[in-house]
């Protein structure tokens, strides 16, 4: 932004110095050849008017060769015809000008009036003498082009230093400008990225830059003060219901407990009946806690070796899988890293690992696969199970959404909302030969995320979905 608003600047004064300083150069320009013009033709003039009385009325000639002698100390070359272009008076340097061409002085005699010849050096001008209508005479005067030269040449010398003076001050002030906009902008950009990034405490100087962008940084500050007492406000409210449901659960387990141990009979049945619903209600309330830290969740992405987290995961799982007798496999290739929350990748692992363990049967297979495709790295949990149908398949990452789920039909819809929230995809599709394959699409480079962040990675990990 301070690049865009200096250019634009300096775009703008060099357009107005080019549109103010070349016109008024050529204008001057022109007004000092006109003027070197008219003084060349008045000081012929004077010579004419001299030798007019000397070669009219035969008067003496010295009038003519003092203007003669004055135009050789100036520099000039003045040379004085008679009507039979016989020379009259000359100057020393007439033969280094070139002296005036013999049909000029023809073209005067024959067409009495002042007429002018210029080229790179000299400037030769030519006035008849004596009656515009028969010519006694022609007064020639060259004049070097070089005094006008070396003024025209320090005058676009001066234009050119206001110039370059004028694009100075307006480099340095486009430059003070831009930082003064752009500065206070990138520093709440940098606050706007830490609290995407989960630094709820990240506020923004609200003293530096114009007025709209301290009213900005204000508004940011006030929202950003909104979104940290919302989220805690959250995680205050699932701590509460942790706490208050956990607690009597668990007391109600343990008295059933106690009533099982000396239960006999349909009583003991009953009761083993009911210990299993407390703890079907206990995993369900875990499953419930855990999407509500997710939902409120905004992760902090950090770089994850998904190889590392894969390898550790299934070294967690395997005793579980060699107890069902299923086989449980890792194709990732090495040095993965995606971008993600903490802890997140880890109980995505565990609820995709534990929901394909619980739909194969003795002798299946669950298959982890990992590469990298552009920008993403592709995840794949592929088991030979039953699989699911295209409604179930529809439906499985809401909550309770899907009607087959042998759990508490959560452990998709938290799989779902921590990739979703670290910017990832999921996707459940159909296993060549049956089964059921799980595709999770994690960012593999830093992004600037429009979320919360979160504190606390943690929370229960349901196992069922």
């Amino acid at each position: 932004m301070t690049r865009r608003i200096a250019l634009s600047v300096l775009a703008l004064i060099t357009a107005v110095l080019v549109l103010a300083v070349v016109p008024l150069g050529l204008i001057m320009t022109q007004r000092e050849q006109t003027s070197f013009r008219g003084d060349a033709a008045a000081k012929a003039r004077s010579i004419a008017s001299a030798v007019e009385e000397h070669l009219s009325d035969h008067k003496p000639d010295a009038a003519a060769r003092s203007l003669v002698a004055q135009a050789q100390g100036r520099g000039d070359c003045a040379t004085v015809y008679d009507s039979a272009r016989r020379v009259v008076l000359s100057t020393v340097c007439s033969d280094v000008a070139g002296g005036a061409p013999a049909r000029l002085v023809s073209s005067v005699l024959a067409h009495p009036e002042t007429r002018v010849r210029q080229d790179e050096q000299w400037l030769t001008t030519a006035v008849p003498v004596g009656d515009s209508s028969d010519p006694v005479g022609v007064a020639v005067l060259s004049r070097s082009a070089d005094p006008l030269h070396d003024r025209i040449l320090v005058l676009w010398g001066w234009l050119a230093l206001i110039g370059v003076g004028g694009l100075a001050a307006a480099v340095l002030m486009s430059v003070l400008l831009a930082r003064w906009v752009g500065r206070p902008l990138r520093v709440l950009d940098r606050a706007a990225q830490r609290l995407g990034e989960g630094a709820l405490d990240e506020r923004a100087p609200a003293e530096a830059g114009p007025q709209e962008v301290r009213r900005l940084a204000a508004t940011f500050n006030t929202m950003a003060a909104r979104t940290e007492a919302l989220v805690h406000g959250h995680r205050a409210v699932v701590a509460d219901v942790s706490h208050q449901l956990r607690t009597p659960l668990a007391a109600l387990r343990l008295r059933l407990d106690l009533l099982a141990v000396d239960a006999e009979g349909d009583t003991a049945a009953e009761l083993a009946d009911a210990q299993g619903e407390i703890a079907r209600l206990s995993r369900l309330v875990d499953g419930m806690l855990a999407v509500a830290r997710a939902e409120h969740a905004v992760p902090r992405p950090v770089p994850v070796r998904v190889d590392r987290v894969v390898a550790e995961r299934v070294a967690a799982w395997e005793p579980v899988a060699d107890a069902g007798r299923v086989r449980l496999a890792v194709d990732c290739r090495p040095r993965l890293t995606a971008f993600l929350g903490e802890g997140d990748l880890e109980q995505v692992l565990d609820n995709l690992i534990a929901n394909a363990l619980d739909a194969v049967q003795d002798g299946g297979r669950v298959l982890i696969t990992g590469k990298r495709t552009h920008e993403t790295v592709q995840l794949r949990v592929v088991d030979n199970g039953p699989g699911m149908t295209q409604a179930a398949r529809e439906s499985a990452f809401r909550r309770f959404g899907n009607p087959e789920a042998s759990g508490s039909g959560l452990g998709l819809a938290i799989v779902h909302r921590l990739v979703t929230a670290n910017g990832g995809t999921a996707a459940l599709l159909d296993s060549p030969g049956g089964g059921l394959s799980v595709t999770l699409s994690l960012p593999a480079s830093r992004r600037l995320r429009d979320r919360g962040g979160r504190s606390d990675p943690g929370g229960p990990r349901p196992s069922d979905a």
